[in-house]
């Protein structure tokens, strides 16, 4: 293996670490603790809401201290090496209740190790982010080496989404994720010890936090496209929570057959990966990511006249297409405005830029918790045991009526962005930093 693919390999590779915990958490959360547990929706609305407020008062603050951060080791390294046995152990515990627990007491032991984990899993994600710009400089080796990441990421998603509902079927949900934050943690860890960050210039400047959110705040680009990934991750969060309460009420069957729904998507996904990645090549950012976009937005609409599951799985690899096109594109984006910063203020500031592109994909619990609500207030559905007189129809609505609203609003972000482009690898910072 030369060392170019190698480098690309031993960064990629920890996309699937990462993706493990936190997609069988964001996805099997609800069914977990709303369908099994009998938490309502109405609590699971306000959790959400909580974990929102409490992740856009603390991720500036981990970007920024990793920013700043000088060591033997890097600046991201450390947080890495440490915040992924944290983050384990938050993410294990959460589908390990202690058995005496009952009523209000599953809520908060619920939503306290909810919030630990999305928290932690902010501190490694966005130092894993961080690194990306910085190890990969042009838009060649970035498509190529996101592409392997995103392949990673899919083949994880397989594991934790599509195969979960059969391995927690036969180990249930404790086993399933004590075995899923080790395959995890060890592929960060791995990942986190052969990467090599490129040593501060020794004029290098530390990032001052008034001045970086002065600026952060000020960029019309870091809110466009935050609130364009925002509305996208809502969607997909939203369908990949929901297709077990949607194979069980809408289609009148196990919710065990959603794996083969989940594996349709991620199939097609991991095969149109490849396929994005040279459209990027061959046309530019941009207007691949927009027709990425607005197919997935479209895609989601047949989902609502599957009446079996021959006819879902069909609609759901349509799905994989434009989920492909968007995860592709869609780190490329963040790239672009990190170097656009680098180059403007002559300070590398990727953590709390990772960070806080971190934080508006996590709005997404604003308006998937709306979703929440909503269903309990139009449907009455309030859990598994009160599912109230239509939940076939709640389930449809949360699968294919809300999704795609969300994907327009996402594409018509999309038009409100644009870079030039630039082939000079970013400036090598050194600016004095100050408030």
């Amino acid at each position: 293996m030369s060392q170019s693919r190698a480098k690309s390999f031993n960064y990629a590779i920890g996309m699937f670490g990462t993706s493990i915990p936190i997609n069988m958490l964001k996805t099997f959360a609800f069914t977990f603790y709303v369908l099994g547990l009998g938490v309502t929706t109405t609590q699971w609305a306000a959790m959400l809401l909580i974990y929102t407020v409490i992740d856009a008062l603390d991720n500036p603050v981990y970007g920024f201290l990793s920013d700043r951060t000088r060591s033997r080791w890097g600046r991201r390294r450390p947080w890495l090496a440490i915040g992924t046995p944290l983050l384990i152990l938050c993410f294990i515990a959460f589908y390990n209740m202690p058995a005496f627990l009952a009523g209000n007491s599953i809520f908060a032991y619920g939503m306290l190790f909810y919030i630990l984990t999305g928290t932690l899993d902010s501190v490694v994600n966005a130092n894993y982010a961080a690194l990306f710009p910085e190890l990969f400089r042009d838009d060649a080796s970035r498509a190529k080496t996101n592409a392997m990441r995103q392949a990673f990421q899919l083949v994880a998603m397989i594991i934790s989404i599509a195969l979960t509902p059969m391995v927690t079927e036969a180990l249930g949900y404790g086993l399933t994720s004590i075995l899923y934050g080790i395959l995890g943690g060890v592929v960060i860890l791995y990942m986190t010890f052969t990467c090599r960050e490129r040593d501060p210039e020794p004029e290098e400047a530390k990032p001052g936090l008034g001045r970086a959110l002065k600026d952060l705040l000020t960029n019309k680009k870091f809110w466009i496209a935050g609130l364009a990934n925002a509305f996208y991750s809502a969607a997909m969060s939203l369908v990949l929570a929901s297709v077990a309460f949607y194979v069980e009420y809408a289609l009148g069957l196990s919710s065990g057959q959603s794996t083969f729904l989940l594996a349709a998507v991620l199939v097609i996904a991991i095969a149109g990966v490849a396929v994005w990645a040279w459209l990027v090549r061959k046309f530019s950012l941009m207007p691949v990511w927009r027709t990425s976009l607005a197919i997935l937005a479209v895609t989601f609409i047949p989902l609502y006249f599957a009446s079996n599951l021959v006819t879902a799985i069909i609609f759901s690899a349509f799905v994989g297409l434009g989920f492909s096109g968007v995860i592709t594109t869609m780190d490329l984006i963040g790239a672009r405005i990190m170097d656009e910063d680098t180059r403007k203020h002559g300070l590398r500031r990727e953590g709390i830029i990772a960070n806080a592109l971190g934080f508006m994909n996590r709005l997404n619990g604003l308006f998937t918790g709306a979703a929440y609500l909503l269903v309990s207030r139009i449907y009455g559905f309030e859990s598994g045991e009160v599912p109230g007189a239509h939940p076939d129809e709640a389930a449809r609505f949360l699968m294919t009526i809300v999704p795609p609203a969300l994907m327009v609003i996402s594409f018509a972000f999309s038009w409100f962005i644009d870079f030039d482009e630039m082939a000079a690898e970013p400036v090598i910072p050194v600016a004095l930093a100050s408030d």
